[in-house]
């Protein structure tokens, strides 16, 4: 089966709802960079200061993956 039956096929059993939210993300896909590869990356490997780095994980450590369930 060829990917462009496969989703074809896939996208009929949607409901219009979820078909629309289908479009909605082909659409969008075209408009987003394509970004860089990791090994691009590489080069920026060890540039923060050792310093900088305990900085910034304290607020990392004490404020993320914090639920604040009345900020709802």
């Amino acid at each position: 089966m060829s990917l462009e039956h496969e989703i074809l096929t896939t996208l009929a059993k949607l409901a219009p709802a979820q078909q629309r939210q289908v479009l909605d993300f082909v659409r969008f896909l075209p408009l987003t960079p394509a970004g860089v590869t990791g090994q691009s990356l590489l080069t920026f490997a060890g540039t923060i200061q050792a310093h900088d780095l305990t900085q910034m994980q304290h607020p990392i450590d004490t404020d993320c993956e914090q639920v604040n369930v009345n900020e709802w």
